[in-house]
């Protein structure tokens, strides 16, 4: 009985810390994190908790998931894994900070050691030829946001911060 009122107190704490998540998303958006909520709360209680994320893993076929890698992603979330709190996590993940990071780490896979430079023309050439194929008029759109060297080096750190944070205005 305990354990319940211990969740109750954080399942407020949760709605109140992040009442407005749910503006954040489209109505489709948020039906899908539901839809994945419901997959991960293998108990049916209405939090996700350690023993629901071993579940999940279980149901994907990963058994040999470390107890600290669980708790740290539990440790993400300022409370109880609500559907508030599970959404305002992925609010955090999708906007904001981490999508320069992301992009950043995309960048320095192609750079292995580690300059902060990507040759112009290595870029356009695997933009236009992987994934979803860029034309070269939007790869050269793309060059115009990108601050390129005498010797044809692309700066991919300032050019991740353009795409994260728009243009630099110059006052």
């Amino acid at each position: 009985i305990r354990k319940t009122k211990k969740k109750e107190g954080g399942a407020l704490r949760a709605q109140r810390a992040s009442s407005n998540v749910f503006s954040n998303f489209e109505q489709t958006q948020i039906q899908e994190f539901k839809e994945a909520f419901t997959l991960m709360d293998q108990n049916r209680d209405g939090f996700i908790d350690k023993e629901d994320l071993k579940d999940t893993y279980a149901s994907l076929g990963k058994t040999n998931v470390k107890d600290d890698e669980l708790d740290a992603m539990l440790k993400e979330a300022s409370g109880p894994i609500n559907f508030t709190m599970f959404l305002n996590l992925f609010g955090e993940k999708l906007s904001g900070t981490d999508a320069e990071e992301t992009i950043l780490n995309a960048f320095k896979m192609l750079d292995p050691d580690g300059k902060g430079k990507i040759n112009k023309e290595y870029i356009k050439r695997l933009l236009m030829s992987q994934a979803d194929k860029m034309t070269a008029e939007e790869v050269d759109q793309m060059f115009q946001f990108a601050s390129i060297d005498a010797a044809g080096n692309l700066d991919y750190k300032a050019l991740s911060y353009v795409i994260t944070h728009g243009e630099e205005k110059e006052e």
